[in-house]
């Protein structure tokens, strides 16, 4: 038998599909599981003479012909080391290592130049879309050398989605941990639309009025729509007029209202702070999962509220609809800032254009705004803030009024809106030409001689404001 083109540690979901993925598209591929009984049973169920399975990690080396190739889909962290320690001294100069998992990008970085002293590429790659999506086709970005991408290239291609033009939802984002930075941003984006969503649902239930059979409709009318089209809104109309087994009843309403998350998100604030760029609607919605999880403080504190009366105004589902396209452009415009920013300081040359595009399909955050999105970085590369190009901004100057009143009405009526009021607050700070950290600047010189900056001559300025 003809040595595999591609090999695959890690048969947890994603693995097991991504596997069946590569080797569906032609790709002769074997897999090797630390547990011997796992991999045992993939092959029995999937296996094929273009998928095999090794009990040794010795044999799995083996079988690769070189440069090998061998995909990690362990979990991310000390895991991921512990996979490279054992692989390295059976590997030879050239192979190539790519961690799928959601890896932090500076472990990725770190790796990279372990590695490379060693003679052996690693690429980051960060791959969106699920279970469904490795099996069917994900969003791919992987980060790494341009000897490892032709390598890869023609595998990665035949197995990514394809974009609203078919072409692969794939690119060589950029170097060492690049695609794994893109992937932690896609993962942020994520978390701050999911809350946006949910935030309009809140509005439409508690204020509007909509029943579950009226949400789903009216979200069903916002997917077929060219600017909120989105796996998300599609999801969400199939979620709210999904019937209960045990009830009967809708399954949305006996769901408890309290969410997880894997850490991306945080990570994803954590690296704005690093890189001095604002993403608060994104720490938003990490805030808002957090609050969730405290449901049983909620319930309590709730009850301390009992007979205090709140207006309730009212707000239709098409002004809830204009209010969540604007905060949709705005998480995206500060995502896509964040990688402007990261790219500059790491030297990786990110094509935003590129990364718009290879979201369209495959990805959790696809959505139709992204070939808008695409089209405008492909205009004008450089271009300060999304939210600036001309065929976004119409948005804004359409229904900046429209927005403000939906956040206003909703507060006014006991609903917490995090990420609306964020990405509100967001869109008016970076279009008013005077903020008041005139007085910040002035408060830190007083309390810690920090100095100022001033607008009428250069340099830096220190006062003596107490006048005593």
């Amino acid at each position: 038998m003809a040595a595999a083109k591609i090999g695959l540690i890690g048969l947890a979901v994603m693995g097991a599909n991504l596997a069946r993925n590569i080797s569906h598209k032609g790709h002769t591929t074997v897999v090797y599981n630390r547990t011997a009984e796992k991999m045992a049973e993939f092959i029995e169920q999937f296996g094929s003479d273009a998928l095999t399975g090794e009990e040794t990690l010795a044999g799995f080396v083996q079988q690769l012909e070189k440069p090998r190739k061998i995909i990690i889909m362990v979990k991310a962290g000390d895991p991921v080391d512990e996979v490279l320690a054992q692989l390295l001294p059976l590997l030879d100069t050239g192979d190539i290592i790519i961690d799928c998992g959601n890896s932090h990008y500076r472990d990725t970085m770190r790796r990279e130049k372990q590695l490379k002293s060693k003679g052996i590429h690693i690429v980051g790659c960060g791959v969106s879309g699920g279970e469904e999506g490795a099996l069917k086709g994900p969003s791919l970005m992987p980060g790494g050398s341009d000897e490892s991408w032709n390598q890869l290239k023609a595998v990665w291609e035949s197995i990514a989605a394809k974009d609203f033009d078919g072409k692969p939802c794939v690119t060589h984002v950029g170097a060492d941990g690049a695609g794994h930075f893109v992937k932690m941003v896609h993962n942020g984006i994520e978390y701050a639309d999911m809350q946006l969503i949910a935030e309009a649902y809140h509005l439409l239930t508690y204020v509007t009025g909509l029943n579950n059979e009226q949400l789903a409709e009216t979200f069903h009318q916002w997917n077929a729509a060219d600017d909120l089209r989105s796996f998300l809104i599609e999801i969400t109309a199939k979620i709210v007029e999904k019937k209960d087994e045990l009830t009967g009843g809708y399954l949305l309403d006996v769901v408890k209202d309290s969410a997880q998350q894997k850490g991306t998100g945080g990570w994803t604030v954590e690296a704005a702070m690093d890189y001095t760029t604002p993403v608060p609607s994104i720490a938003a919605a990490v805030d808002a999962r957090l609050l969730s999880s405290q449901k049983n403080q909620r319930v309590s504190a709730a009850k301390k509220m009992d007979g205090v009366k709140v207006e309730m105004p009212v707000i239709t589902a098409q002004e809830v609809r204009a209010a969540l396209l604007l905060s949709k452009i705005c998480v995206y415009a500060q995502g896509m800032a964040l990688i402007q920013q990261a790219s500059e300081v790491n030297g990786w040359n990110l094509n935003l254009s590129e990364i718009c595009r290879i979201w369209q399909g495959g990805c959790i955050i696809r959505s139709a705004l992204l070939k808008s999105f695409s089209e405008v970085f492909l205009k004008n590369p450089n271009i300060a803030n999304l939210m600036v190009a001309e065929e976004l901004h119409l948005h804004f100057r359409k229904n900046r009024s429209v927005w403000a009143a939906v956040v206003s009405k909703g507060i006014q009526a006991g609903v917490p809106l995090p990420a609306l009021s964020a990405s509100l607050a967001y869109f008016d700070s970076y279009f008013t030409e005077r903020l008041p950290q005139n007085l910040t600047q002035a408060q830190r010189d007083f309390f810690g001689a920090h100095t100022y900056e001033r607008l009428d001559r250069e340099g830096a300025f220190h006062s003596n404001w107490n006048q005593e």
